[in-house]
């Protein structure tokens, strides 16, 4: 079965709205490498809307001015899009279709087609909460910014359930950015204070 990996850059206090307003300072060849790593050699990309029209307004452009960055957008324009919505957005970009069937049945179609391409998901929040609360989310990919931004939109909702995590792997870079992978786990069990204070430093213990 094909895996899927949400990609997400994070404030420290867990925003990710509008990152385009705060984390390119951060954005150096440790994070190029990492966004690579997922994105630059994803099989299909599964986007939002919302995500997807950021993308297709701005990605050919780039690729048709054949800058630095040419490159690469040129990859994401080949790259098999599936585009998240529940209207009829433009799919003008190159490779782009829409998911069938509602978001959790699509995507475990879209999992159990043939082969072993990876599918990743760039930013597309509603998407991530779906698939995460759904248990169809295999990893999630955060980038962690040494940065409180104070408002905008979180990763997690206020209202939403708990939702365990088991860390895979975990890296620094050089800016201070926490190079993050999560799997899905199952819940630690109950315990109270009871249990954990015999964890606690002893009197005696020097």
């Amino acid at each position: 079965m094909r895996k899927i990996t949400a990609e997400l850059f994070v404030s420290l206090d867990g925003v990710v709205e509008a990152p385009h307003a705060w984390h390119f300072p951060y954005f150096d060849d440790e994070m190029g490498a990492a966004v690579e790593a997922v994105v630059g050699t994803a099989d299909t990309l599964l986007l939002g809307r919302r995500t997807y029209e950021s993308f297709a307004g701005a990605w050919p452009e780039r690729e048709a001015a054949g800058g630095e960055d040419a490159a690469f957008a040129k990859r994401l324009g080949d790259t098999r899009k599936v585009v998240v919505s529940h209207g009829t957005p433009d799919l003008g970009w190159r490779n782009a279709e829409l998911l069938r069937g509602g978001l959790v049945e699509g995507v475990r179609a879209l999992k159990s087609e043939p082969g072993d391409g990876r599918i990743a998901i760039s930013g597309s929040v509603s998407v991530v909460r779906g698939l995460l609360a759904a248990g169809e989310l295999d990893r999630l990919h955060l980038l962690v910014h040494p940065l409180v931004v104070g408002r905008g939109m979180r990763l997690f909702a206020d209202d939403g359930p708990p939702l365990p995590l088991r860390l895979v792997s975990s890296e620094t870079f050089e800016t201070g950015v926490l190079n993050l992978f999560y799997a899905p786990a199952t819940a630690p069990g109950s315990a109270t204070y009871e249990d954990a204070k015999a964890h606690l430093p002893r009197a005696d213990a020097g």
